[in-house]
């Protein structure tokens, strides 16, 4: 009897494994190109690379904030020199365009002598 019951699971079994190869069976031969997978891939991909982007652009934003506001406050500094250097060539003309005062004649505090004639 205990022939039997062995006989009974290894039936069993042997039709489990059965099935099992059925189901193998219809599964075929994975496609070598699953066009859901691939194009999943290529978005997760595409996603990756624009994160990526979007940081260097962010990135690359900011450097230009700094260097545009580097470049507005070197700017400020040449106006103001250039207006600096516009009041000292001001000044400096205004110092030449104003008349020499030529000194006073003279007047000879010497008294003249009467010369007599012989």
């Amino acid at each position: 009897m205990e022939k039997v019951g062995v006989g009974n699971i290894i039936y069993d079994l042997r039709k489990k494994i059965q099935q099992a190869e059925a189901d193998l069976a219809q599964l075929s031969d994975p496609v070598s190109d699953i066009p859901e997978l691939v194009e999943t891939a290529n978005l997760i991909r595409s996603n990756e690379y624009l994160q990526k982007t979007n940081l260097k652009q962010t990135e690359l934003l900011a450097i230009y904030q700094k260097y545009s506001d580097a470049l507005e406050e070197l700017l400020s500094t040449v106006f103001e020199i250039q207006n600096d250097l516009k009041e000292i060539v001001k000044e400096q003309s205004s110092l030449l365009s104003k008349p020499k005062r030529t000194p006073a004649k003279r007047i000879s505090t010497k008294r003249k002598t009467k010369t007599t004639k012989k």
